[in-house]
């Protein structure tokens, strides 16, 4: 049933899946509802327990630009008895095919069903995708933050979003960086240049488990000149002729060609689709050399961080200690000296000055000194 409400009365619905709403279109149309109010109402269920009686459905974008118009009370469309998995499916079937609900609000969407126990087929067939759409938009939810929030943005393509999400998270951010950072000619290179990157991620090593044999080298080195030869005649004969006649008009080639124009135009069909072919296996190619100079680059910083942490984990151990040098064993004297005062004594007493031989005369006698003194004496007193 179709009533008015206050916009009071209304809550919006915190599982709404739509959550990013752009700001310029916000102001248009709140300026369209000032100037025409609302013309389709929004989609309510009467809730119990809440602050406002009744939640919203379907249109909160219009019930935000009808609350910053100023208007008091809105047009409603009131849904009795609807569960909450009821009430987020509408509120999905509202938005999934709005041009401004982002790729990955409508991924989150089917995911939070996913959850519930919708299988993909049900889910597209729920919403009139097929099953492919919802498999490619749940595989999406594998993107990092950083590469998802480019996505939001519209800096990376849906179709290129979903090979980046294929990859582990390093790698999605390299894949990423380089496309926003305009390394690629087209999407088409970057899809490429990340499947490239994801048969790295399976592969064990860049070269593959053995070396190629003798002859498996000399079969690659015959492949390799025929291609080149093949590839250089297509330039050198080719090309030139493709040109020449490119810079005809119509009316001369229908003269030139005459009967054989329409054999002719078959085979440059198939050429067409030929090189179209090889164009595109080319660009493969190149996506996998890519993808291995980048994986080889990668895994060299790895071994060199390895080798600068190996080298400063030694640097920070302590140096073992060196035993200490022996001692020399001094050879034992054979004859302890003395020690103590004494023997300090002696040693610092000075040796004593050898005497000197007395002078003798005609009449000096052995006899001492002193006694012979004496009897001269008492011969001059008896004199």
């Amino acid at each position: 049933m179709f009533v008015n409400l206050k916009i009071d009365e209304i809550a919006p619905n915190p599982d709404q899946p739509r959550k990013f709403f752009d700001e310029a279109r916000h102001e248009e149309l709140t300026a369209s509802i000032k100037e025409n109010g609302l013309l389709q109402p929004v989609v309510v269920r009467p809730v119990e327990g809440e602050k406002a009686p009744y939640m919203l459905i379907a249109g909160e974008r219009r019930w935000r630009a009808c609350k910053a118009a100023g208007l008091e009370t809105l047009p409603v469309k009131v849904i009795e008895g609807a569960t909450d998995e009821e009430a987020y499916v509408l509120s999905i079937a509202e938005n999934v095919n709005r041009q401004d609900m982002t790729i990955m609000e409508e991924a989150g969407a089917y995911a939070d069903l996913k959850a519930a126990g919708w299988v993909p087929a049900k889910i597209a067939k729920q919403f009139g995708k097929t099953e492919t759409h919802i498999t490619w938009r749940l595989g999406l939810l594998t993107l990092r933050p950083e590469v998802a929030e480019m996505v939001e943005k519209g800096q990376i393509k849906n179709n290129l979003a979903w090979h980046i999400a294929q990859l582990n998270p390093a790698n999605q951010m390299v894949a990423a960086m380089r496309y926003v950072r305009g390394d690629f000619d087209s999407e088409a290179e970057a899809q490429h240049f990340a499947n490239g990157l994801k048969t790295m991620e399976q592969q064990t090593s860049l070269t593959g488990e053995t070396a190629p044999t003798a002859d498996e080298d000399e079969k690659r080195k015959k492949a390799k000149a025929k291609a080149k030869d093949g590839l250089g005649k297509a330039e050198d004969v080719l090309l030139p002729l493709l040109e020449d006649l490119a810079a005809k008009k119509p009316e001369d080639l229908a003269v030139i060609l005459g009967d054989d124009l329409a054999r002719h135009m078959r085979v440059v069909a198939r050429l067409y689709a030929k090189v179209q072919l090889v164009r595109n296996l080319l660009s493969k190619a190149n996506g996998i050399q890519q993808a291995m100079a980048e994986d080889f680059n990668k895994k060299a910083v790895e071994v060199q961080r390895g080798a600068v942490a190996k080298k400063a984990e030694a640097a920070a151990k302590p140096a073992p200690a060196k035993p200490a040098p022996a001692k020399p064993v001094a050879a034992k004297p054979e004859t302890k000296p003395a020690s103590g005062p004494r023997s300090t004594a002696r040693k610092a007493a000075p040796k004593p000055a050898p005497r000197k031989p007395a002078v003798r005369t005609a009449t000096a006698s052995k006899i001492p000194a002193k006694k012979a003194t004496a009897e001269d004496a008492k011969a001059t007193a008896e004199k």
